[in-house]
């Protein structure tokens, strides 16, 4: 029992990659892009995603905070 419990983790480890590995060359994509150097930035150029595939939603409106009131004087 001890011995299969060293080694679970092992053939889990081995069949999570086997379907990682099945899942990448699966994926359809003939060019993987590649990262260059523009404007002292790298940019992400070629590669199967375009820009309408990534959904960003619009950020929230940021309510301002009230004016604080003025403390009111010790004395």
């Amino acid at each position: 029992m001890t011995r299969l419990r060293a080694i679970a983790p092992l053939l889990v480890a081995a069949v999570l990659t086997a379907i990682a590995v099945v899942t990448v060359k699966s994926a359809g994509c003939d060019d993987p892009g590649r990262y260059e150097l523009v404007g002292g930035a790298y940019q992400l150029v070629g590669g199967c995603i375009a820009p309408g595939d990534l959904v960003v939603p619009e950020p929230a409106p940021v309510t301002p905070l009230p004016a604080a009131e003025p403390a009111p004087a010790k004395g």
